[in-house]
């Protein structure tokens, strides 16, 4: 199916690797203007390789985007130059590198940093952006959630709350962006094999016995096996093709929503 991509413009922040850069690859393939970006400077070798494969432009730009002047001053800048800008993901995200039960064993100063680049990183952009996505005609934003904002998860509360902040916070800016005809969302991941899951094995693993130790295989196959239906593995690319769904026209009439790609693991009735 056409999602009619081409030549739309999109810029996707935490695009250098993980989920970020799965979403970015898609709008690539579908034959979108892209523009990386990210905190981290290989966020540049990243767009290069992904050029090679790319109908549409690709470009990086270094961004930390817990400085809200940095994103009011790279709105700025694409506000003239990229008249296609119509899509915005923040894909951004961090955890606290601590596994949070109880959630007595971790500190409040564990918290600010996590709430900063998760949350307020995504505010920051959203307000930047305010102006141009007042002006586009037609577009997006979409706002990487997580599944763990929906279940209380006991694993880092930090990043939990953060996450269930996103989701209320997109559904604010769903209404007040509607009457510009540009929608947001939400996409839930559940679980995949990033650098961020892997820290939460790590943290659990140090607080563990040596005879309760687990290697990262062992203890990711029987957390799927036990709490997803369809016993297996969401892959970033999963992601990035329902982040090109809800961008284009095929999704018009879809917004405020948050899509859980997670194998099964929430289900409301």
């Amino acid at each position: 199916m056409d999602l009619e991509l081409k030549n739309n413009g999109v810029l996707v922040v935490g695009g250098a690797k993980g989920i970020g850069h799965a979403i970015a690859r898609q709008f690539a393939l579908e034959g979108a203007d892209v523009i990386l970006a990210d905190i981290d400077p290989r966020v540049h070798q990243a767009a290069t390789a992904m050029a090679d494969n790319a109908c549409g432009n690709i470009r990086s730009v270094i961004l930390d985007a817990t400085d809200y002047q940095a994103v009011k001053t790279l709105a700025g800048e694409l506000n003239g130059k990229d008249s296609n800008l119509n899509h915005i993901v923040y894909a951004a995200g961090v955890g606290s590198n601590k596994f949070g039960f109880p959630f007595w064993k971790m500190e409040p100063s564990d918290w600010p940093f996590v709430l900063e680049v998760n949350l307020m990183g995504a505010v920051n952009v959203a307000h930047g952006f305010a102006p141009r996505m007042q002006k586009c005609g037609a577009g997006s934003i979409l706002f990487i959630a997580s599944i763990a904002a929906q279940m209380g998860s006991q694993t880092d509360p930090p990043y939990s709350a953060a996450k269930a902040a996103i989701v209320n916070f997109m559904q604010v800016v769903a209404k007040d962006f509607a009457r510009h005809n540009v929608r947001a969302n939400a996409i839930s991941p559940g679980m995949i094999q990033t650098t961020l899951n892997k820290s939460v094995w790590a943290a659990w693993n140090e607080r563990q016995s040596e005879e309760d130790k687990r290697d990262y295989k062992d203890w990711a196959d029987e957390k799927i096996s036990k709490i997803c239906p369809l016993g297996r593995w969401q892959d970033p690319d999963d992601i990035g093709k329902m982040a090109v769904f809800l961008a284009s026209q095929a999704a018009k009439n879809i917004t405020g929503q948050t899509v859980n790609v997670d194998g099964g693991i929430i289900m409301h009735s």
